[in-house]
Order: C-alpha cells, then sequence, then structure tokens
C-alpha cells in the first residue's frame, strides 16, 4: 500500500476513494472478509499520513441484500467515527465535515438493489445536523441519473452534497468506427448539479475490458485506450466545461481493464490480457497527474496529450 501511495504523491494525483464494500461488513453476505477489508483500511490510512495523500470511505452496496444496506453501512460509520478515523489528518474534509460516498444509486438494479426508501434513510442518517455522524455526503451511481423515471428517485437524487455519475463503459462511436467516452451529457449534469447547490464529480477512465472477467471472446467487451487519447479526450471535454475536479476510475481495478497504476506488458500467456500497448508501465500515471494539475489550475487542456511517454 505504501508503494501505492508513493506513486499517487509521486505523479501528483491528490488522493483516493476507498471502496469499502457492504457485502464485507458484520451482517453482510460475505463478513468473514471483515477483518482483511479493516486490514486494508488501516493500510491506507498509514500510508495516506506518511505520503500526504488524501483518502474517505465509499460504501459500495453492490451485492447487499436491501433490508440489510442501513444497518451495514451505519454501523460501520459509528464505529470508524468512534474509532477517530474521520479525524485523520489526511481523512478528506468539504465545509468542515468529513466526506463519505454512498454507491450504488441504480434504478431496479439486480446487482444494486438500492430503493428511495432505503437511500432516503441513508440520506437522513449521513446529513442529520448536529451528530457526530454527519457527512458530506456524495452519491455515486446511474450515469443517466437525470432521466430517472421515478418521482422518488428523482427527489432523492438531488438531495446528496454532490453526485459522481459514472461513466465507464458509456460509448460511442464515431464514423470511422473509433470508441470515444460519451461525454455530450456532462454540460447538463453540471448545470444540473449548480442549480441544486450540489457538487459535480465526474468519472473519466482510460479504457476498458472485463473479457476474463466474464469469460468472453477475447476483445469482445473491449473499449480501446488508444495510447491514453480516449482517457485524454475526458480530460480535454472537462476543460472546455470549466470543470476542476475529476474521478479517475480506477487506481487499480485490473479485473475491468480500468487501471491506472503500473501494469506490464508482458503478462503470462495462459491466458488474454489487456496490456498498455508497449507504452511504458507508469505511462497513465503522469498523463493523470498532468490531467489533474491542468483542471486545478484552470488551465486549457489542450485536444492533443501534450507530453511524451
Amino acid at each position: 500500500m505504501r508503494r501505492h501511495f508513493e506513486w499517487i504523491r509521486q505523479y501528483g494525483i491528490d488522493g483516493i476513494w476507498l471502496q469499502h464494500f457492504a457485502v464485507d461488513l458484520p451482517g453482510g453476505p460475505i463478513e468473514d472478509r471483515y477483518v482483511s477489508r479493516r486490514r486494508v483500511l488501516e493500510s491506507v490510512r498509514g500510508a495516506a499520513e506518511e505520503t500526504g495523500r488524501a483518502w474517505a470511505i465509499a460504501f459500495d452496496i453492490a451485492g447487499m441484500p436491501t433490508d440489510r444496506m442501513f444497518e451495514g453501512v451505519t454501523r460501520e460509520w459509528r464505529k470508524l467515527v468512534a474509532e477517530g478515523v474521520t479525524q485523520d489528518r489526511q481523512y478528506l474534509h468539504e465545509g468542515g465535515l468529513p466526506v463519505v460516498q454512498l454507491w450504488g444509486f441504480y434504478y431496479q438494479n439486480p446487482h444494486n438493489a438500492m430503493t428511495a426508501h432505503v437511500g432516503n434513510r441513508l440520506i437522513d442518517f449521513f446529513k442529520a445536523p448536529g451528530t457526530s455522524y454527519h457527512a458530506f455526503l456524495v452519491g455515486g451511481g446511474d450515469w443517466a441519473w437525470r432521466r430517472n423515471p421515478d418521482p422518488e428517485w428523482q427527489s432523492l437524487l438531488r438531495r446528496f452534497d454532490a453526485y459522481s455519475p459514472w461513466n465507464v463503459g458509456n460509448v460511442s462511436k464515431d464514423k470511422q468506427g473509433v470508441l470515444h467516452a460519451s461525454t455530450g451529457y456532462w454540460a447538463e449534469d453540471k448545470r444540473e448539479c449548480e442549480k441544486r447547490g450540489m457538487l459535480w464529480l465526474p468519472v473519466v477512465y482510460p479504457g476498458f475490458s472485463w473479457d476474463n472477467l466474464q469469460r468472453l471472446t477475447p476483445g469482445a467487451s473491449l473499449i480501446p485506450r488508444r495510447g491514453g487519447r480516449f482517457l485524454w479526450e475526458q480530460f480535454y471535454a472537462l476543460s472546455e466545461l470549466g470543470a476542476d475536479s475529476v474521478c479517475v476510475a480506477m487506481f487499480d481495478e485490473v479485473d475491468e481493464g480500468t487501471a491506472i497504476f503500473k501494469v506490464t506488458n508482458h503478462p503470462p500467456t495462459q491466458g488474454h490480457f489487456v496490456t498498455y500497448e508497449t507504452l511504458p508501465s507508469d505511462w497513465y500515471l503522469p498523463l493523470v497527474g498532468e490531467g489533474t494539475r491542468m483542471l486545478r489550475e484552470k488551465r486549457s487542456v489542450p485536444a492533443q496529450i501534450p507530453i511524451q511517454p
């Protein structure tokens, strides 16, 4: 973990969301993994402190039964607050409040069984003023959140302090058949969040493949990285909108082919693996660092990648 945080610092990345899967928490379907999950959390705490990088909890409710979500998540948050985790010097705060993300707001999704009732209960808990559990609450989920057909969900999704629409896998194809991340809805997302007094936290990604994860034919799910151009086009689009914050998916998710940390271009030959297309193993770290700096400093991001591998 320390090595990963050293890379984060070296390449100018501000920090990380730590995915805290609800299914692994006490009362969850696979709670026997909780000891391991807490071990990771403690490693993150230590590495963040040693390297001066920020971090925050992202509760991911994927796979958690609806009737266990509220108790599982709130019990863990109470425990973390009691242990002083949110008072760590490197734990992310906004407006004087510790930041926490609730991930999995997908309407009628079998893998994310959130309901408006449970969602509102969770929001009530995290936004209750005057309690030690009060947090700056970031919602995360469906990229098409503004078009949700359920009025109760529409109201729910506008109660967050910030919203982060998951864009991974959302692509369009140009006339030459090249895939690009879909970004046409971003401007309206930004306007809607600003109108509601919410922060907009867009998600960008370098490419995608879960051929191995889903046992698919090689190339069936591939969204090519195109040497970094696929990712850089998203930074360019954000710059055109005046955005200064972004969430990059993901630092280390190799099973879905979205990782930006160092990987080899010479994986085992027994399986079909996506590589960094002969580029250096660290290529996506300076690329993300450069894009981050330009957005933060309000510099215009050029259409073409301005650095060399």
